[in-house]
């Protein structure tokens, strides 16, 4: 099973390729949580997350025939990206199985380290198993994303700088997808930390490990679905599962909504971005997902950055809404001169703001001397919301809350 010694040797390892990055006290979630809240921003890693750290472990120990043979791997994106910049600086041959809608950052991204990118299948069992075949076809060497104890190796350093950084830390949360991380992670800290609790994170609609430890057997998922994708795995590999077992205190899960809010807040308070993944272990944190005290001085994991742009904006809105600052609103209007007007004044009244409006008076849905209206709304929060609707609706409008 993998050891501190293992963790210990890939450091020297990693540190050729991949960087410290900060563990800072955050005001903001400190504040929200009561909690001495500390993430680890491992979104400032090179290629954007910390799969580099095992990339470069298991290809620094690979023979020369296996370095001239070439690597293969399946990824959904951040992996990819670091098997790609970690073979490209040592000279090796690589090829990348991502599924074929993995976010196109992540697959420009890997393109740009050297990587020759095939997309394959829906999500990342698929793109595994299609890797699996070019392995045996040319004799490549699989570089697995998580069931390698080399690569679990690489990805504990990780824990390595948290111990050295914040020595006094009560809980460390981490995500899980196929558990390589948490695996390296909680290895090393329990090694290095007395009576450190390390809580494992998974979203709720990729709860392959959450099931397994409900099942006692290391369970499969049918499918997965959620905004997570860097973590959207269908089950656990073997090697992290006996690990997360016998060294991981609890694992939760959080909905895409709290991962959605957590993003968000990340970048309005922390002027940080991160992808799905990156937010769960903060999301845990602010939902409060599992139990913690007053001051007991929490590590988030901020595990990586590489959110597609064209999903952010879906990814803010859904954020925005869990935080009451922005609503959606359907009604119907009298087609009547000035009518729009007047429900426009309302809303300026009650000091809401208007990004965009639609006014369909052909809808099918509608009388026909009525218009439907769909109102996108900035608003200051739940009660503001509430408050709104309520004045609305004493008009004599019907409003149907859309979002």
């Amino acid at each position: 099973m993998l050891s501190l010694a293992d963790i210990e040797a890939a450091r020297d390892r990693v540190d050729e390729v991949a960087r410290t990055t900060p563990l800072e006290y955050s005001h903001s979630f400190s504040r929200m949580t009561g909690a001495d809240v500390r993430p680890k921003l491992e979104n400032f890693q090179r290629t954007g997350s910390f799969k580099i750290r095992g990339a470069a472990n298991r290809i620094a120990t690979l023979s020369e025939a296996e370095k001239a043979a070439g690597v293969i791997t399946a990824s959904a994106g951040n992996h990819a990206q670091g098997v790609a910049l970690a073979a490209t600086r040592a000279g090796v041959d690589a090829k990348i199985v991502m599924p074929e809608h993995a976010p196109i950052a992540k697959v420009d991204a890997t393109e740009s380290y050297g990587g020759e990118v095939i997309l394959f299948g829906a999500d990342y069992n698929d793109a595994q198993d299609r890797a699996h075949e070019i392995e045996a076809l040319e004799d490549r060497t699989y570089v697995h994303a998580f069931d390698d104890e080399y690569v679990m190796a690489g990805q504990g350093t990780l824990g390595l700088e948290i111990a050295e950084q914040c020595p006094d830390a009560d809980t460390v949360v981490v995500p899980i997808g196929g558990g390589g991380l948490i695996s390296g992670v909680a290895t090393a800290l329990k090694a290095t930390l007395d009576d450190v609790r390390v809580i494992g994170v998974q979203a709720e609609g990729a709860s392959s490990v959450a099931r397994s430890l409900e099942k006692g057997t290391r369970h499969e998922l049918d499918a997965v679905d959620t905004i997570a994708d860097g973590i959207a795995t269908r089950s656990v590999g073997q090697k992290p599962w006996e690990i997360i077992q016998e060294r991981v205190d609890e694992v939760v899960t959080v909905s895409d909504n709290e991962i959605a809010l957590a993003l968000t807040y990340l970048l309005e308070r922390s002027k940080t971005l991160v992808e799905g993944a990156g937010a769960v272990a903060l999301a845990a944190v602010l939902s409060e997902a599992f139990a913690y005290d007053d001051e007991e001085t929490i590590v988030p994991a901020l595990c990586g950055g590489n959110i597609d742009l064209n999903d952010l904006t879906t990814v803010v809105v859904r954020g925005l809404v869990q935080m009451g600052r922005y609503v959606k609103v359907r009604t119907e209007l009298k087609d009547n001169p000035g009518s729009l007007e007047r429900l426009v004044e309302i809303i300026a009244d009650h000091n809401a703001n208007i990004y965009g409006i639609q006014h369909d008076r052909t809808s099918r849905d509608v009388a026909m001397n009525a218009a439907e209206v769909v109102l996108d709304l900035e608003t200051h929060g739940h009660d503001h919301v509430d408050e709104l609707l309520a004045a609305i609706e004493a008009h004599g409008y019907e409003t149907e809350r859309l979002v």
